[in-house]
């Protein structure tokens, strides 16, 4: 686990996207709002991309796309796979489901013709239908064995193998071949509504089969592929991955004739398009300007795959107090926040509602009532409550005359509010932790410590960069409020049943967070996730985790505040690329205009 750029950070697990490019950590499920309504919020489409249909892209050529570093490992379920790791798995690897764009999951023709729930009773059965076509460049049909090596691998028995995660895997009793070679069946020992995530990727037996193929020899080759592109090399010295097109891929012929990954940093990206070595990459949101202003470069803009909340460390300190965190939470003006981030971009200014589910996806909705009316008076009226008063009115009613004070000493800034709330003769001070290299973070950190000056809570922000903003403050527990974002996943129910979970006593007598980083978590979250996930009902799995999402913001440890914008520039002529959102990209169609 790491901290990403503009302060992401990836729960570990399959493939998912984020950013214009793919991670680890996949999701794909119909898990919409309360009592099966689908809404959409005004103006929220998830994508922006340049299309153009197939015959109007032109044959041949190399894409040169922009990622942040070399991949460490091509094994998409390793824990340390990032966004190179996934882009190599979506343009080499057999998915069976790809997002569409509005994150629903999608079966790929290109590998199966039908997937669906043939059984519930005694047990779940799923039965694949895969494409006759499928198979791997070195000629075997795509087929049981990779499902049942796969599964194997990554179901948690055999420790043997270094997996990040086994959600879904381990539910799995059985695999068997069907009634002919290209049926498999797969049969779960308990209900596994999110079954439409697994086998996206799915590897080759050459890697799953054993634990070296799979630790070691997958971190830098894959033996097999069975998709538009192959892979002909990694160039750690240079920064590149480079897939050229596959020969033996039975779908649509790749446009390209090579693909190549290329690890720059975000500050040198504009001037690397600018200059023609560079056609596509994510680009920072106060970055867009600069690159409307740059001849050949065109931008595009869309809901990204990910959120930004305030994380609110409630296992100790003032905001183990419940009424202390809804007071923080209550004073952040997140419609304020939204608009500030996300209007000048053109995006919807949207205040995010809900944890599970982003507005650019079809089921969101907005449970953030189940917080309590915001506003200063209240919040304020909440520290008292708790004991915080402001000295000047003794009740902590009033609401204080301005933000205050703000004096910055390197790279802490601290904001002293004008009417400070105090508990027996100490005021109320926060710790609030950001990542350095996010001017967009950095901005929307100093706005919430000016509204919680105007609570009376004096804050302490300090940049920290890197890995250490992640490693040694937001996973270790030294903070009380961070900045960071979540990948958003058609799949909560597993997905991010890890982020909210009650946190447990481990063996060691230490608290077991798994990925809850604000270590506040309830029982009935926990039972409530829990029954969505296997809950094959998809009007009831819904309605599940709309209740859990309430109790999420009830419990007030993480608050959302706007769906992460996915910012894209890219050259003049290059098509069938830009801002994807949830959307798997198609590889096979990437190019440049005819």
């Amino acid at each position: 686990m790491e901290a990403k750029p503009y302060g992401v950070v990836r729960p570990a697990g399959r493939v998912r996207r984020v950013g214009g490019a793919l991670t680890a950590a996949g999701a794909l499920a119909l898990l919409t709002a309360c009592s099966g309504e689908t809404t959409h919020a005004a103006g929220s489409a998830g994508t922006d991309i340049a299309t153009v249909a197939r015959a109007g892209v032109k044959n041949g050529g190399t894409l040169r796309w922009a990622v942040d570093d070399v991949p460490q490992t091509l094994n998409a379920y390793q824990s340390d796979a990032d966004a190179g790791s996934g882009a190599v798995a979506g343009a080499t690897l057999p998915a069976m489901f790809r997002l569409d764009a509005r994150g629903n999951p999608r079966p790929d023709p290109d590998f199966v013709t039908s997937a669906k729930v043939t059984a519930q009773e005694p047990r779940q059965q799923v039965t694949y239908e895969l494409n006759p076509k499928a198979k791997w460049s070195d000629g075997r049909a795509v087929g049981v064995a990779d499902f049942t090596a796969q599964w194997k691998a990554l179901n948690g028995k055999n420790t043997a193998f270094w997996t990040s995660r086994n959600a879904g895997y381990d539910r799995i009793s059985g695999i068997k071949q069907g009634a002919k070679p290209t049926e498999v069946v797969v049969t779960f020992a308990t209900p596994y509504a999110d079954w439409k995530s697994l086998f996206s990727p799915l590897y080759p037996t050459a890697v799953t089969g054993t634990p070296d193929a799979f630790n070691d020899k997958a971190r830098t080759a894959l033996p097999a592929v069975a998709g538009p592109f192959a892979l002909k090399g990694v160039d750690t010295k240079a920064g590149t991955v480079t897939l050229v097109r596959n020969p033996s891929w039975w779908g649509a012929r790749a446009k390209l004739d090579s693909l190549v990954l290329t690890a720059v940093p975000r500050d040198r990206r504009l001037a690397r398009l600018a200059a023609g070595t560079l056609d596509l990459a994510e680009i920072e949101p106060e970055a867009v300007t600069a690159a409307k202003g740059s001849h050949g470069i065109g931008v595009r803009k869309a809901p990204g795959a990910a959120y930004a909340q305030l994380a609110i460390n409630g296992s100790t300190g003032p905001l183990a107090d419940e009424k202390i965190r809804h007071a923080v939470a209550r004073a952040v003006d997140r419609k304020a926040i939204a608009k500030a981030v996300l209007a000048p971009l053109g995006l919807p200014a949207i205040a995010l509602g809900n944890h599970l589910v982003l507005p650019s996806q079809d089921g969101y909705a907005d449970h953030s009532s189940a917080l309590g009316t915001s506003g200063v008076a209240q919040a304020r009226a909440l520290l008292a409550d708790a004991g915080w008063k402001s000295p000047a009115t003794g009740t902590g009613e009033k609401q204080a005359a301005g933000p205050g004070r703000t004096a910055v000493s390197g790279a802490k800034t601290v904001v002293e509010p004008a009417n400070a709330a105090v508990k027996n003769g100490k005021e109320l001070t926060l710790r609030f932790v950001l990542p350095a290299d996010s001017p967009t973070l950095d901005d929307v950190g100093n706005r919430i410590a000016r509204m919680l000056s105007g609570i009376g809570v004096r804050t302490e922000l300090t940049k920290v960069d890197g890995t250490s903003f992640f490693q040694d403050h937001v996973a270790a527990g030294d903070f009380d409020l961070a900045l960071y974002s979540w990948p958003g996943t058609p799949f909560p129910a597993t997905d991010d049943t890890p982020i909210f979970a009650k946190p447990v006593p481990a063996a060691d007598g230490s608290l077991s967070v798994a990925q809850n980083y604000t270590r506040v978590g309830t029982d009935q979250i926990d039972q409530l996730m829990a029954r969505a996930g296997a809950e094959l009902d998809p009007s009831e799995a819904r309605s599940l985790t709309a209740q859990a999402d309430s109790r999420i913001w009830a419990a007030a440890a993480s608050i959302p505040l706007y769906q992460r914008p996915e910012v894209v520039a890219l050259r003049t002529g290059v098509v069938n690329a830009g801002a994807f959102g949830f959307q798997t990209p198609a590889y096979q169609n990437l190019g440049f205009r005819k």
